[in-house]
């Protein structure tokens, strides 16, 4: 059977996540102790209790990503299944660089810790936000952002009918109506204080890309790029593409449409998040592997 690992990203959180499988298995909890010594975070606290750290940027990455993680470890002891290809949502981007071979996963947990950071520093005194749009045609989405004279940009193409819209928060409120008389089921501001995948976060993306430089491998197995909705294998692209990606727009539902004829399956580490995309872009399961029985029905499937 021929597959393709996925991994979610910000918005996937919430408290408890990961913990089914960490107490059952002995490579998660190795990970996360160890990520936790190594980013100086108790992980075990922000995923495990009630806590307010974990909608922060800097907490919620690297927390999304370990639990991404520990799940994959989780499957790889049950299943060692080798995926034709991997790839991410927005963060998830760097969960899939991790299980490829592109950078070690300490590494890639606690760069991302950095990336929230970043992110927040540009977004702190600029009111950011990002709302998301239902009903309306990506290219009705992208005029109305063009015609706006605002800023703000379609950050996210995650399905038909569901775009994601980054700027100033103020500015997203602005056009709410506007999206709504254009024909918009429903334009709902999200519980964010960051405009991810918009030109807001240029210099987040020259910071993240230095931080970058020493910890990539020379060649990795496929990943698709977010910016691209293509395949790349080598330091060089993912330099380029992981610097764009702060700034670019998300390109998942093509993502999914340039691979699915190659691929029998999804399998989803962490969330269920884009088992629900891919229903309404393709015919192809997904399986979500978050806990022992979401896994147990993953495995029973695939084996």
């Amino acid at each position: 059977m021929k597959v393709a690992f996925i991994f979610p990203g910000q918005g996937s959180q919430s408290i408890g996540m990961g913990q089914e499988i960490y107490n059952e298995f002995s490579s998660a909890k190795e990970l996360l102790d160890s990520a936790s010594e190594y980013c100086g975070i108790d992980f075990k606290t922000l995923l495990f209790e009630a806590n307010d750290k974990l909608g922060e940027s800097e907490f919620t990455q690297p927390a999304i990503v370990l639990n991404s993680l520990m799940c994959f470890e989780a499957f790889k002891s049950q299943l060692n299944l080798k995926p034709e290809l991997s790839f991410g949502h927005s963060l998830g981007e760097f969960s899939a660089l991790s299980v490829s071979g592109a950078i070690k996963p300490l590494d890639a947990i606690k760069v991302v810790n950095l990336r929230g950071k970043f992110m927040a520093q540009d977004c702190a005194e600029i009111g950011a936000g990002m709302m998301v749009i239902l009903g309306l045609s990506n290219e009705k989405v992208e005029e109305i952002c063009k015609n706006s004279n605002k800023q703000i940009w379609a950050a996210n193409y995650n399905c038909d009918g569901q775009i994601v819209v980054a700027g100033i928060r103020s500015d997203l409120q602005a056009t709410v109506d506007e999206f709504k008389s254009a024909g918009a089921k429903r334009a709902m501001l999200l519980d964010m204080s960051v405009a991810s995948h918009c030109p807001l976060l240029q210099n987040a993306s020259i910071k993240l890309a230095s931080e970058l430089e020493n910890l990539l491998s020379e060649e990795f197995a496929p990943v698709i790029s977010n910016v691209t909705a293509k395949t790349y294998t080598t330091k060089k692209e993912a330099l380029e593409l992981l610097k764009l990606q702060l700034t670019s727009p998300v390109l998942y539902q093509n993502s999914v449409k340039n691979y699915v004829d190659e691929i029998d399956c999804f399998i989803e580490f962490g969330a269920s998040v884009l088992k629900g995309m891919n229903k309404k872009i393709c015919d192809k399961p997904t399986y979500s592997i978050t806990n022992l029985s979401s896994l147990n029905e993953a495995l029973e499937a695939l084996r």
